[in-house]
């Protein structure tokens, strides 16, 4: 039986119609999904209340109807209040005509101020080119206006529709039909909470079926996290209006706009609403501030007011906030605003975030749309090895810097070469040997990799050496000859040789390092290494491990009274069953890190191999 396997590019595409059809169901099935939005808000916002009156025994039902009324009525009571005062500024306004007045009469004097002399220019120029009389049509000859005789110009009648007056029935109708849509919508939406906070298990278990057993674990993390995130996500936001409607009313009342209070509370209302809520909140006051005062300074000052706190707390405060506890980017919180507001109108501002969120945790659970994650979640897109070796491609060595010298306010410089630069120097070595790496970048990002290990000690604000959890210390008894540091067989075993004898030193021990030279044991014969020398061979997987084992089968022959470490960096794999993989006679250790590898480098092992293990034949020292 043949299987058929899905290629990359058809699941790919697959995704895509997916996405867009899900996205021309929102827009065309939303008078019934905003309602449903509304509701799974305003019951996850409602859920802890339905479950303290559980705690009180009291029934689920009951409790559910308890609580949306609890919310009907303070929402009811709070938008009384609110009418009432708005009601009140509405009297009160008769009494700033005189001022009003003076204000639009100062608007309109032109040719006092340069906008009014513009605004003249203007409207000069408009009235000439309206009086302009139009060009004359040309004759049969050719010459324009030639024995043609001016023809009467009528002017048209105005027709005006008259329409003849409704009774009361059509005039109720006009009154109340605006009303009726934003009445449906109320309706479901309380209709819809109800049911989803009295049988909230079953339709949850429902869900769970329909997706299946098997998926019951990725099903329940899917729906606790986004649960938790819009939860968190309404209670800060909540949080944050309040605090900003507070602000808000305490300016104006300070600056003595009356009404101080309940502008205050008009702006932690509105700012459910993003970015639009803001602008209308403070329309209100800065209007009244016109009326009120007589001069400019006081609307000047609510101006400021409002713009001060919105800037404070819409670039800074809600970005910091809503980034960390909803997994979402400021970014794309902005982007998904304008997607959600031109698919749903005005409800979609204000549930865009939430629905965000949504889409956020299932980017997060389903593989299929894991780029929802990568591109909306708040996650760093790159790690930092990626960024440093994406700059140095770019011959952005200053940018490849900066990004060292952030990671070094944090770390320590071995924790910097292990995470950072060794991981770098493997994506440019398997750039390298795909042939994907030209010979001038190649060229610069080795380079520029050697400069930056000149400075980054003097940028490093933690000890250099090994970590107290990796054991090292200063002051240990360092071996009493030198660590001869050398590559296994290119460039990158160079420079990471070079890290750790910059380790080895920074740390108080005698080290040496070397470049690559294809005359290495000549050059390892000259320096003659003793018993009480440590020869570590650098070496980056996977390409540089075969010249490791060759050059440490090598160096045992060569000198079997040496110490002799493999430093194979970033191998994930077992240490030990990577060292019984060399051929006889192996080294003494093989170590995976950088800071292992100055762990390790001490007094030599209490049961070092055997002498059989070290010892050759006379054939394979002749051979080598």
């Amino acid at each position: 039986m043949t299987k058929h396997h899905t290629s990359p590019d058809s699941s790919g595409i697959r995704n895509i119609g997916i996405l867009f059809a899900v996205v021309a169901v929102l827009y065309f099935a939303r008078q019934l999904l905003i309602p449903l939005a509304f509701a799974i808000t305003l019951s996850i916002i409602l859920a802890p209340v339905v479950g303290l009156l559980q705690k009180l025994r009291i029934g689920r039902v009951p409790a559910a109807v308890l609580a949306v009324l609890v919310a009907m009525a303070a929402t009811g009571g709070i938008g009384w209040v609110i009418f009432n005062d708005l009601v009140s500024v509405t009297d009160d306004l008769p009494l700033y005509t005189e001022n009003i007045n003076k204000k639009i009469a100062a608007l309109n004097a032109s040719g006092k101020s340069a906008l009014g002399r513009a605004a003249d220019s203007i409207q000069a120029l408009g009235k000439q080119m309206e009086s302009s009389p139009p060009p004359l049509p040309a004759t049969q000859n050719g010459r324009k206006g030639a024995h043609s005789a001016p023809s009467p110009v009528t002017a048209p009648l105005a027709v005006k529709v008259v329409e003849e007056p409704g009774n009361q029935l059509q005039y109720i109708r006009d009154l109340v039909k605006p009303f009726l849509e934003p009445l449906a919508i109320f309706g479901m939406v309380l209709i819809f909470s109800l049911y989803l906070l009295i049988d909230s298990n079953d339709l949850r278990n429902r869900l769970f079926r329909l997706v299946g057993v098997h998926q019951l674990n990725v099903m329940t993390q899917a729906t606790d996290d986004a649960t938790g995130r819009v939860s968190r996500y309404l209670m800060l936001q909540i949080l944050v209006n309040v605090c900003f409607g507070t602000l808000c009313g305490i300016g104006l009342w300070l600056i003595g706009v009356p009404y101080a209070a309940l502008w205050g509370a008009v702006a932690a209302i509105l700012r459910l609403v993003p970015y639009v809520g803001s602008i209308a909140a403070a329309a209100l006051p800065l209007a009244l501030s016109l009326a009120v005062f007589d001069g400019w300074m006081h609307p000047l000052m609510v101006f400021v007011l409002f713009a001060t706190l919105e800037v404070t707390t819409g670039n800074f405060v809600e970005p910091w906030l809503y980034g960390i506890h909803t997994g979402v980017s400021s970014l794309a919180l902005l982007l998904s605003t304008v997607f959600w507001a031109a698919l749903w109108g005005p409800a979609g501002l204000i549930l865009s975030t939430p629905l965000t969120v949504c889409v956020v945790v299932l980017g997060r659970y389903a593989p299929q749309f894991a780029f929802l994650h990568i591109l909306l979640g708040d996650e760093a897109p790159l790690v930092e090895e990626a960024r440093i070796y994406q700059r140095l491609l770019a011959m952005d060595e200053q940018e490849a810097r900066a990004i060292a010298d952030r990671y070094l306010k944090e770390h320590s410089l071995v924790e910097l070469y292990d995470s950072v630069m060794i991981p770098a120097l493997s994506m440019a070595e398997q750039d390298r040997h795909k042939g994907a790496l030209d010979a001038a970048r190649e060229e610069f990002v080795f380079l520029s990799i050697k400069e930056m290990l000149a400075e980054l000690p003097d940028h490093s604000s933690k000890p250099a050496g090994v970590s107290a959890e990796g054991g090292g210390d200063a002051r240990r008894e360092w071996p009493k000859g030198r660590v001869i540091c050398i590559p296994a067989s290119d460039e990158a075993d160079e420079i990471s040789a070079s890290m750790l004898s910059q380790l080895l030193e920074l740390s108080g021990c005698a080290a040496l390092s070397f470049p690559v030279d294809p005359e290495m044991l000549q050059l390892m014969q000259v320096l003659e290494p003793s018993a009480d020398d440590v020869i570590c061979i650098s070496s980056l997987p996977p390409f540089a491990l075969s010249n490791a084992k060759t050059l440490s089968r090598q160096l045992r022959t060569r000198f079997p009274l040496t110490r002799l470490v493999v430093g194979v960096w970033g191998f994930a794999g077992d240490a030990k069953l990577a060292l019984e993989r060399f051929q006889p006679p192996r080294p003494d250790q093989l170590v995976t890190s950088l800071q292992e590898a100055v762990t390790s480098v001490g007094p030599a092992p209490a049961q070092p191999p055997s002498r059989a293990e070290r010892s050759v034949s006379p054939e394979t020292v002749e051979t080598l």
